[in-house]
This record gives structure tokens, sequence and C-alpha cells, in this order.
């Protein structure tokens, strides 16, 4: 099976399983997890911060984040696009109380610092506080460049607002402009990152920052479900992904990079984007044929409408990028001559 879904599919290899297996465990709750304490350390350590918090998924580590940033009353500015507003199901103002206000994102997945400054609400009562600002890095797959991080860093210090970076797939942005993770997290108050969006583990996120937050960020981590106990095995696997997994995320670039070079030159086909692992396809009336001959094929895709993302990870080798190719090549021209 070739699955281009999502880099979220992967599944543990052998020797990750086995790191699992022997992971010694206690009880996470009452903080003996030895195993989640090492990935915590580990994982702050690696991103320069001070303390990290090893929570279930992407979505509980951002909510967390922003409350622990955010009182009741209180608002965060967030791009009109972003994970933490769109696909996180208003978590933040269902649970915390806390508006969030979107702003324009442009197409290059930085936000619009000019309109940011003019929705950022005076002292006054009759307005939510403006208390967070949020960015995502990498955004559909695009990565913001530093310089931008340092340009938001600095409209957060001159209207005192925090700084949360949803950095899911930080890893690749690090990758793609040849920096370290700490450098892309430098600026930010606190980031979360995924374990299980290309790094290969089963799941996971940790959420980084300065013990303050991270302690605020871990008491709303038990209101909100997350304390777990022996989850050593689970945190076994993290480590194991950032030992292992983050350089060769140059191998899914190059991938993606192959195979929007080969679909772009096959007729009926536009690539729209394409940006370190993934590439965004419109396929035009041969969409649906596409997908059904690529599932007969045991190669999923995912549609919507006409387009679709196909995202290379770990489990996508060299050869399966030339039997999506040859795929495409040979179902797209008899598509087109059937209509």
């Amino acid at each position: 099976m070739i699955d281009l879904r999502s880099d979220t599919v992967t599944r543990p290899c052998s020797a990750m399983r086995a790191t699992m297996a022997e992971a010694e465990v206690g009880d996470d709750v009452w903080g003996d997890d030895p195993t989640v304490s090492r990935l915590e350390d580990k994982a702050a350590e690696l991103l320069g911060k001070e303390a990290g918090l090893y929570v279930p998924s992407g979505t509980q580590s951002n909510l967390s984040a922003i409350l622990a940033h955010c009182q009741r009353g209180d608002e965060y500015i967030v791009g009109d696009n972003a994970h933490t507003y769109k696909y996180e199901a208003g978590g933040a103002a269902v649970l915390g109380s806390v508006q969030p206000q979107p702003v324009r994102m442009l197409a290059s997945g930085e936000l619009d610092l000019d309109h940011i400054s003019q929705v950022i609400k005076p002292d006054d009562n009759h307005f939510a506080r403006s208390r967070l600002l949020c960015i995502e890095n990498t955004h559909d797959g695009k990565v913001l460049p530093l310089d931008f991080h340092h340009r938001a860093r600095k409209m957060a210090d001159d209207h005192s607002l925090g700084l949360h970076l949803d950095g899911a797939r930080l890893w690749n942005a690090a990758v793609a402009l040849a920096v370290t993770p700490a450098e892309v997290a430098a600026v930010f108050d606190t980031v979360s990152v995924c374990l299980s969006k290309g790094l290969g583990a089963p799941v996971g996120s940790v959420l980084v920052g300065s013990q303050d937050l991270v302690d605020d960020a871990r008491r709303w981590r038990k209101m909100l479900g997350g304390g777990m106990r022996q989850a050593g095995i689970i945190a076994a696997a993290g480590i194991y992904a950032l030992d292992n997994n983050i350089g060769r995320m140059a191998d899914d670039h190059d991938r993606a990079a192959r195979l929007a070079d080969g679909l772009q030159a096959i007729d009926g086909v536009t690539v729209t984007g394409r940006s370190t692992n993934m590439v965004f396809v419109d396929l035009g009336p041969n969409a649906e044929t596409m997908a059904e001959h690529a599932a007969k094929s045991d190669i999923l895709i995912a549609l919507s409408g006409t387009t679709t993302r196909l995202v290379t990870h770990l489990d996508v080798a060299d050869d399966d990028v030339n039997q999506v190719l040859d795929l495409a090549a040979r179902t797209l021209p008899t598509a087109g001559a059937s209509s």
C-alpha cells in the first residue's frame, strides 16, 4: 500500500517497536515515568526551551498553550486558514472562553502583520483583551522564513502579546531551511511539535516553553483529559523518532519535488503547489478516474473535488514515487481520450 493522504499514516518500524517494548515506565501523572521525562527534556533541549510537556495530540498541545497564555475573555490572534483556528473544533472558545481573532493569511503562509496591528484591541472594557499571537510553520508544507518570525516577535513585544508557534511540522521547516530546530523555535514563548507527522511515531506531541508556562499547560492537560499513566511505552517512540528521523526528511522533500515534476509533465494535470513534503494537484475532470485506478493499485489519495494533496513521508520510497507517476501517465491520458 502506498498511502499519500498524509504524513500521519506512517507505521512504527521494527526498531521503534523494539524500543517501545523495552521502555522503562512509571506513572506520568505522578511524574514517575522516566521515559516521558526523558522525552520532555530532550524535546525542550532540542528546541532551545526550558521545559517540555508530552501530550496525546497536536490539538491538545496547541489548546493547552493557548489556555496557558490566555484567561477567560482574552483573545488570540491567528491566521484565518491556520490549524489552531480552522481545524481544532473551536476548542479555545468552547473550553477556555478565549476568543479567536482571525487575520488574513497570505499565500506564503505568513500573516499580514499590518492587518494584525489594526485588529489588536485597545485597553477598553468593551473589547476582549488581545493576549496572544499564533503562527504556523510549516503551513500547507510552506516554510515561513525566519525573518518573518523575528518581525512577528517585534510586533508581539510592541503590543505585549505572547507568541505561540504551531510547529507540527517544524522539523520539515528546519530541514528545508538548513537550520537547527532551536533556530526555528527561538523567538517563540511556546512551541508545539508533533512526533506523529513525518517522524514516524504512532502518537504524541510535545509543548515546550518556559517552566511557568509549561506548568500551567500541564494543569490544562490534566483538565482536558490528557494525563496518561505508563506513557513511557509511547514516549519511547518519540525519543526514537527524534534521534533517527529528522535529518532523513530531506528525502521526503526530494521525493515530493520529483513527484511534482513528473505529474506536471502529464497532460491534464496541474501542479498548483509544492513545498517540503507536500504536492498539491488539480486532476481536472479525470480526478475520480485517477482515484479509482489508484485504489485498485493499492495507492491511497484523498480527493477534494478535483484536487488532491499528495504527501511524502518515511513510508514512501523512490520506487513508490515511480509507481504513482507510472499510474498517472497510463491513466490520465486514457481518461482524457474516453471523455
